[in-house]
């Protein structure tokens, strides 16, 4: 009997992908890395976006350039990304053959596995984990990939207005709760792992509801015009949306940036209101990161082949699951108490120092390895349960 994969079930060769997606994907780990290291900090006063506030003039700089840049705006460009990558694997599916009920249960299967892998790296490394949310969001959403337009764009916009109400919730609950140390900051193993699931559990459907799904939608009406795909016949909206959505983006930052590094001391109630404002601007600077991407991409159109720095970026994002994830492995074993305890001594600017040393080491790995064809091992294993699941 023979052991070869159905067509429509092999994966694109790496050659043959498109490089905006893939490039957008690469840096894209590199906000994730900078937003998600100083969570591992501990002993410290924070502020909304959970950044030191007794911290250096160094580590309010550094505070104050990512909360207006980083937080809040790369988990919405991974929303839109995360969209736009269920439409082409739908696309191909649908090319091969396959009817849309036999697609839709491998993208509900692929979904499901993901939030199972969101659920493991929970358990065992981040409480912030993320790809939780989106394997809720394609389990629950993945139907709006036959939706028209207009119902798109509809829902992008209620549910954006839900992100308001439930992030000024958030806020609320953020002045108002008991402020003692962070999840990473525990020192018993055993009692860590709890928490992490306990934060995961609530944490999951919060950034469901209030910051995946709009810009998830973005991604399916993008992908449905090949926006990255084919960045050089969409260069007058990949422009617009970069300028715009980046001047919103730092615009809506400012308030809360000025709050959460101690330059401006406002009420509680104007605190929780930047804290909104942060967070739905977010939403604009997440698709303006991945417009700018592509327009970087139109512009090189001209050239035989990506350089290799692009290259190099394009890889991580073939491997964006396993870098993510390898992230999480070192800053665990970097920050927490009961292994490195640099989280306890450092502050937000050594933080972010090690995050970036960590994404370009995931970047060298992956330039390394797909030379040879090789897929990341969490991608790998995501598709062989995914097809084993879906029949």
């Amino acid at each position: 009997m023979s052991t070869t994969m159905p067509a429509d079930r092999r994966a694109v060769p790496l050659a043959r992908r498109s490089l905006a997606p893939d490039l957008a994907r690469g840096l894209m780990l590199l906000l994730i890395a900078v937003a998600h290291a100083h969570m591992y900090l501990s002993g410290h006063p924070v502020g909304f976006r959970g950044y030191t506030l007794d911290g250096s003039a160094l580590d309010r700089l550094v505070a104050g350039i990512q909360i207006l840049l980083v937080d809040g705006r790369a988990l919405p460009m991974f929303a839109a990304l995360f969209g736009y990558g269920l439409v082409q694997l739908a696309s191909r599916q649908l090319a091969a053959g396959r009817a849309w009920p036999d697609v839709r249960r491998v993208l509900r299967a692929r979904s499901l596995w993901l939030l199972a892998f969101g659920f493991c790296h929970a358990l065992l490394l981040f409480f912030g984990d993320i790809l939780g949310a989106y394997g809720l969001v394609g389990l629950v959403l993945v139907g709006f990939i036959r939706r028209s337009d207009r119902a798109l764009l509809w829902a992008a916009g209620l549910t954006t207005v839900l992100h308001v109400a439930v992030l000024a919730l958030f806020g609320l609950l953020t002045v108002s709760a008991d402020k003692g140390d962070s999840i990473a900051g525990m020192g018993d193993p055993a009692e860590a792992l709890m928490m992490r699931v306990v934060g995961w559990s609530g944490m999951t459907p919060t950034y469901f509801a209030a910051s995946v799904v709009p810009a998830f939608l973005f991604g399916i009406w993008a992908a449905r015009r090949r926006v990255l795909e084919e960045p050089w016949a969409h260069r007058t909206l990949l422009l617009r949306t970069g300028v715009v959505g980046t001047a919103i983006a730092v615009a809506g930052g400012v308030p809360l940036m000025l709050v959460d590094t101690r330059l401006w001391a406002p009420s509680d109630a104007i605190g929780v209101s930047a804290y909104a404002l942060h967070s739905v601007s977010g939403i604009a600077g997440g698709l303006a990161y991945a417009a700018l991407i592509g327009l970087a991409v139109a512009g090189g159109a001209r050239r035989a082949a990506p350089g290799p720095v692009a290259r190099a970026l394009a890889a991580c994002g073939q491997w964006s699951l396993t870098c993510y994830l390898l992230q999480s492995v070192v800053f665990t074993v970097v920050f927490v108490p009961y292994l490195g305890g640099l989280g306890t001594r450092v502050g937000d600017a050594a933080a972010s120092a090690v995050a970036v040393l960590t994404w370009l080491a995931t970047v060298v790995l992956a330039a390394s390895m797909s030379r040879t064809g090789r897929r990341g091992p969490a991608e790998t294993l995501l598709r062989r349960l995914t097809y084993r699941r879906a029949g």
